[in-house]
């Protein structure tokens, strides 16, 4: 049996983010699929994720206990690695990630529990595990002239692959904010495309 992470990172109201009529129907066709897994949802805006302050410098990046298990932001990064699989579901904002996504990153890269520093440099902790990331889009960013602009799912992957997750794949819609433009269609396609994915993830 596999653990699923369902990482939600959209504060629109439910049924209006497009985002998430795509994630939401990769889970549903994986639960299909896979109905021995469990699979936990994290809304990040429900989470009520913030920024780190100063006064969580010293937890995230100190020593760590089995207390850890249980505070309030490492808990997160704990959640993280016991996870098999990832659902990241956030659309692109300002050519990236909205910053709720960005801060929790921040709450799970912890050093001991998701990676760690060794003679070598940094390590990775996640290896063997997989991730997908679902995200909408207003304009193409996946190829030509904005291809050049996307830093979020760049990121994610590159940060995911920082802590060893290497086995990524990318749902997107796209040019959904162009004028003219069928949105219905291509959140569909969207749609199609990821439940051909979720039955074999």
């Amino acid at each position: 049996m596999s653990k699923v992470l369902y990482i939600k990172a959209n504060a629109k109201p439910e049924g209006a983010s497009r985002t998430f009529r795509i994630s939401d129907q990769f889970i549903k066709t994986y639960q299909q699929s896979h109905p021995e897994d469990e699979i936990i949802t994290l809304d990040l805006s429900k989470e009520g994720i913030a920024f780190l302050k100063e006064s969580d410098i010293a937890d995230v990046f100190g020593p760590k206990s089995e207390e850890s298990k249980n505070h309030p932001i490492l808990k997160y990064a704990y959640q993280f690695i016991e996870a098999d699989k990832y659902v990241i579901a956030e659309p692109l904002w300002n050519l990236s990630i909205p910053a709720i996504l960005k801060g929790y990153i921040d709450y799970i890269c912890v050093t001991g529990i998701t990676f760690k520093y060794t003679a070598d440099g940094p390590v990775g902790l996640c290896q063997g595990k997989k991730a997908i990331n679902i995200t909408a889009r207003g304009g193409v960013y996946s190829q030509g002239p904005g291809a050049d602009y996307e830093m979020g799912d760049r990121y994610l992957r590159t940060i995911l692959g920082f802590l060893g997750i290497t086995d990524f794949t990318t749902v997107s819609a796209e040019s959904l904010d162009v004028i003219g433009n069928d949105v219905e269609a291509i959140v569909t396609q969207a749609i199609q495309k990821a439940e051909g994915i979720a039955k074999t993830f």
